[in-house]
């Protein structure tokens, strides 16, 4: 294959929060990258995650799930989403199989008329949670939002269809040289993969407010010379005092268990032994604050 048919592009995945973006965009890469909670956006910031294949090279970015803000946060990260979505060659509607379109399936749809440029593919994600005939009748709902370049059902978790969606994706991406280096997965820095391990894990079990209000920041990551392990600082932000008592649980046994979690998620990505060492703070109504929006990376 002569070196003029190689293709690469950047291809984005929208949808509303909870749509199954992040867990796909792990499953392409065939690593962790972005991590996944049931929790309205987990996703905060835009995440590279790159697919390799000796015709192509696909750059994947995870953006922010569309929403509506309450908040300055949830304005700049809208933001984040409109920029995406104005450098990308293909923009991805990622709609649930097992839930019916919805008005804010639609304004996303909505949305992308603002971005002509890109070429725009339907993906049905858990399909593993539907009927056959589920699936079917959601196919035809998304073919009626608009003319499509593709529709393509699949199952992240179990991996069906996968494949189908890379060619489809492929097909639709401009030729051009490879954009990053073969063993590159993702540009995300180590400190910014652990600060999200660690909210993934505090992420789980939490009530529905709290969610939002949780920051993770990595001070320090110090490999020690004596032994394989790994010293990582971390501080857990919350916006208020009585926040801070629901993380760190009776006699700090919830912060102990987000702890555990996060450390053997980081454990397997940085291939040692971990010692986690985290602080609760408390940062007043972060969300809203410009200055400490600023501090933390938004």
């Amino acid at each position: 294959m002569s070196e003029q048919q190689h293709r690469s592009g950047f291809v984005t995945f929208v949808g509303r929060p909870n749509a199954g973006k992040s867990t796909l965009m792990n499953a392409l890469v065939g690593e962790k990258i972005a991590i996944t909670s049931s929790k309205p956006q987990t996703t905060r910031h835009a995440i590279r995650g790159v697919v390799h294949r000796d015709d192509a090279q696909l750059v994947i970015v995870d953006t922010p799930g569309m929403h509506k803000p309450r908040t300055l946060l949830g304005k700049r990260l809208n933001a984040v989403v409109q920029t995406t979505l104005g450098d990308v060659d293909v923009i991805c509607l990622c709609i649930p199989a097992d839930e019916p379109i919805g008005p804010g399936d639609r304004f996303i749809d909505q949305q992308l008329e603002g971005f002509p440029r890109a070429r725009k593919v339907a993906v049905v994600t858990k399909t593993d949670a539907a009927s056959k005939q589920r699936v079917a009748e959601q196919l035809l709902a998304v073919t009626e939002l608009r003319e499509w370049d593709a529709v393509v059902p699949l199952s992240s978790l179990r991996g069906t269809q996968l494949d189908v969606l890379v060619d489809q994706l492929v097909a639709l991406l401009p030729e051009g040289e490879p954009l990053y280096e073969a063993a590159t997965t993702t540009e995300e820095p180590l400190s910014v993969r652990i600060a999200e391990l660690v909210r993934e894990a505090a992420l789980e079990g939490v009530r529905d407010e709290l969610p939002h209000s949780i920051m993770v920041t990595v001070d320090d990551i110090v490999e020690r010379e004596d032994r394989e392990l790994v010293d990582v600082y971390a501080n857990l932000w919350v916006e208020r005092d009585s926040q801070k008592g629901i993380i760190i649980g009776h006699r700090g046994s919830r912060l102990r268990e987000v702890g555990a979690d996060a450390r053997a998620e980081i454990e397997r990505l940085v291939g040692k032994q971990v010692h986690l060492d985290l602080r609760v703070k408390v940062a007043k109504e972060w969300q809203g604050d410009p200055k400490q929006l600023g501090r933390f990376g938004f």
